[in-house]
């Protein structure tokens, strides 16, 4: 049949045909499409399901096997299922009930993970790679590296077996990829767990308050001081805020797991820190340090750090002395280290006591340590006295510093 258009007068073919034709194409099932239908039988092969079209999709019974306990349907429910062959070679339509889930987990898992929303499951199995953790229809892995609590150093088979000793138990995690062309879903309890100690922080900041006491567990040790675990979050005590003396690193004061009294510093809501310190719980020797010395006597250190300026002495009880380079022999040294050298024991005697500045100066130029200067520096200025090498020391800028830098 032929029309003719009253504007142009041009015969076109009758458009019902082309309509009929790209509907009938319009509603061809696709591999991967999903479809409501209604069940209308169920037997030992599997399952009949009507979808409205030319033929009736077929569930078999190995796809409702994978559903398990899931799988409880009766004649003439509704039920999503997923195109898996539009037609095999008997002319069947093969559908899904399972897949047609995990569609529904795979959505569910990119809500959650956009979200950001923590998920909590259950640990089904473990390999040397990490944790399986079922989600819904599908499996989720959680690798070692965003396992919490994996003790580092382990081998290839102490890391499985401390993964498998979590099978069965729940864990809460957060999902950081979903890949459903390569169905991958991946889970991190790293990053769920990260987040409950930023809300258990945000808790605790607004309980505590500077100067109370409060009791928590070493979590780590850093070169630049140690977090405490005060309840799910941590505070930080900076190394110069662990003992009154100086400590090269923490493990000398510390050990992870130990379980500790801290004085509470200072709290930066802002930036959400916790500052906490050790020492202040301890007397601070410089309030005994009048009791226990007087200018002229002889005492014992250990040199604890050379300078170019001189070297600090520790004394007890964790009171550092500094011992200025003017102080060590007659003339100066151009380079302490080439007579005194850290952990050296040496005499000295205490020429200045300054406790509310926390300084405390020694001398070793008239007693005997068994130094020897070098060659070039053994003549002695001329003109130099000893008063003239103390008030330098008392007044040297760069030693006031220096020593107060704890």
């Amino acid at each position: 049949m032929i029309t003719t258009d009253s504007h142009s007068n041009v015969a076109e073919p009758d458009m019902d045909f082309l309509t009929m034709l790209e509907e009938s194409f319009v509603n061809q099932p696709m591999r991967g499409d999903i479809v409501v239908g209604v069940i209308q039988s169920i037997d030992s092969m599997g399952m009949l399901v009507d979808l409205g079209m030319k033929r009736d999709g077929v569930v078999s019974r190995s796809d409702l096997e994978r559903l398990g306990e899931e799988a409880n349907f009766s004649v003439g429910d509704e039920v999503p299922v997923l195109i898996v062959r539009p037609e095999d070679e008997d002319g069947n339509m093969i559908v899904s009930v399972a897949q047609a889930k995990q569609n529904e987990d795979w959505l569910r898992a990119e809500e959650l993970m956009n979200s950001e929303e923590i998920w909590d499951g259950e640990v089904a199995d473990a390999n040397r790679g990490g944790l399986i953790v079922p989600f819904g229809n599908l499996r989720g892995f959680v690798p070692a590296s965003h396992v919490t609590n994996l003790p580092r150093g382990l081998n290839e088979e102490e890391r499985t077996e401390f993964l498998t000793g979590m099978i069965g138990q729940p864990i809460s995690v957060k999902v950081i990829e979903v890949n459903r062309r390569r169905r991958r879903l991946v889970l991190s309890q790293r990053e769920a767990q990260r987040e409950l100690r930023d809300a258990n922080k945000d808790e605790l900041l607004s309980e505590l308050a500077e100067g109370e006491t409060r009791k928590g567990i070493v979590s780590g040790l850093r070169d630049f001081g140690a977090f405490v675990d005060l309840g799910g979050a941590d505070g930080l005590i900076h190394i110069s805020e662990l003992a009154w003396h100086r400590v090269k690193h923490p493990r000398e004061v510390l050990r992870v797991g130990q379980e500790v009294e801290v004085y509470v510093l200072r709290l930066d809501q802002e930036g959400r820190r916790i500052g906490l310190s050790l020492k202040r719980l301890q007397p601070n020797p410089w309030s005994q340090v009048d009791e226990m010395y007087h200018v002229g006597q002889i005492v014992e250190g250990v040199i604890s750090r050379v300078t170019q300026f001189g070297a600090f002495v520790s004394m007890e009880p964790g009171i550092e002395a500094l011992l200025h380079a003017s102080q060590i022999a007659d003339p100066a040294p151009e380079n302490p280290a080439d007579l005194l050298r850290d952990g050296q024991t040496i005499q000295a005697r205490i020429i200045s006591i300054e406790p509310h500045r926390q300084r405390l100066g020694l001398s070793i130029r008239d007693i005997d340590n068994g130094l020897a200067l070098p060659a070039e520096d053994a003549e002695i200025e001329a003109g130099q006295t000893a008063s003239d090498t103390v008030e330098s020391f008392v007044e040297e800028p760069v030693a006031e510093e220096e020593s107060n830098a704890d």
